[in-house]
């Protein structure tokens, strides 16, 4: 394009213009317009899975680099290549992979992100919440929801790892962090284990009860219990062509989801079964605890294929779309931030090429 005498004098204008505004904290936003208001989403997370049995071998060298209490969570963290140094599986949530030896115990805190657990090794392990113990089996979902006081402890035998999920980095963006270290190591013992399943989880509701925080007053979800309810739902349950059969996790007292900005889902797909394209807002986390298969992500020549099997973790992107295979019966677990999208009016999904 040829530039004529009145066009380059209207360019050195308008970056003299820009340059002094500058100086004022002002930027044009007419400079920046079609980048912020794209037609899609353009999302710098990438779609990537992490083997849990490479996972497994740096995080059990971990026990000889540093104690629990002295790393207060001994985690090594699932970082988004697309984010390296930032903390971040995905643009709203964190994840990673904790361990706790036996005799440990990871002291007592609270901070205002909420966080669940995926059990995904070991026995005798315990979390412990506001006083109220819960030990934890393979694929127990476990929370700690905001504020509240939780220490974790080991009282078996071999390593204990499961798999942490935060909306730390969500909270990070909004700026209300806050983190209180207890001048203990473990909370008072408070109520006996399993009172609030009993209490909560038996569809009853304590007369009187108010929710002070939007959270579900249970905090664990066994698998077995899980498991059961999901093997029976199958017999009965027409297979949705997207999904399989997939349930979420909610508050029993309200109906609403677990955790107020974790969405949590457990997900089944029949051996030979292959999900039509799916495509959505929420950026997710998915964990295989039973049986293998295949996920594929993208389309075209941008598509990834990852082969999967118990315990390996993958991310998929806001607006990423994808599929998945299974090579045999398969149980996933999901977390999401699909449940803050929803409440603020943002959740957009396609479903199919349409």
């Amino acid at each position: 394009m040829t530039t004529t005498p009145q066009s380059e004098a209207t360019s050195a204008r308008r970056q003299e213009y820009y340059g002094r505004i500058r100086n004022q904290s002002l930027a044009p936003l007419w400079e920046r317009y079609h980048g912020l208001l794209t037609p899609e989403p353009v999302i710098k997370s990438q779609p990537f899975i992490w083997y849990y049995a490479d996972v497994r071998t740096s995080l059990l060298e971990a026990a000889d680099v540093i104690t629990a209490k002295e790393a207060e969570r001994r985690v090594l963290m699932l970082e988004n290549p697309a984010f390296e140094g930032q903390c971040k599986a995905l643009e709203t949530l964190f994840s990673g992979l904790q361990l706790i030896m036996p005799g440990e115990v990871a002291p007592a805190h609270r901070h205002t992100p909420n966080a669940l657990r995926l059990i995904l090794e070991g026995s005798g392990g315990y979390t412990s919440v506001n006083g109220e113990k819960t030990y934890m089996e393979y694929g127990d979902y476990v929370t700690t929801p905001t504020w509240a006081w939780h220490d974790h402890g080991h009282e078996g035998t071999g390593p204990v790892i499961w798999q942490d999920i935060l909306d730390m980095p969500l909270v990070h963006a909004l700026g209300p962090i806050f983190h209180e270290g207890y001048p203990k190591d473990q909370f008072p013992a408070g109520a006996s284990a399993g009172d609030s399943l009993r209490r909560y989880g038996a569809n009853l509701r304590p007369v009187g009860y108010v929710n002070q925080n939007a959270n579900s007053p249970i905090f664990h979800y066994p698998y077995a219990k899980t498991r059961e309810a999901m093997e029976g739902l199958a017999k009965d349950s027409e297979i949705d062509p997207y999904f399989g059969l997939k349930m979420e996790f909610i508050d029993p007292t309200t109906g609403l989801p677990s955790l107020s900005t974790i969405s949590t889902f457990m997900q089944r797909l029949p051996k030979g079964f292959m999900t039509e394209r799916y495509q959505s807002t929420e950026g997710a986390i998915f964990t295989c605890v039973e049986g293998k298969g295949r996920v594929r992500i993208g389309d075209g020549d941008k598509q990834k294929v990852f082969e999967f099997g118990p315990k390996d973790i993958w991310a998929i992107p806001c607006w990423s779309p994808y599929r998945i295979e299974a090579d045999a019966d398969t149980y996933m677990f999901v977390g999401s931030d699909k449940t803050v999208q929803e409440k603020l009016g943002l959740f957009r999904e396609r479903r199919g090429n349409a």
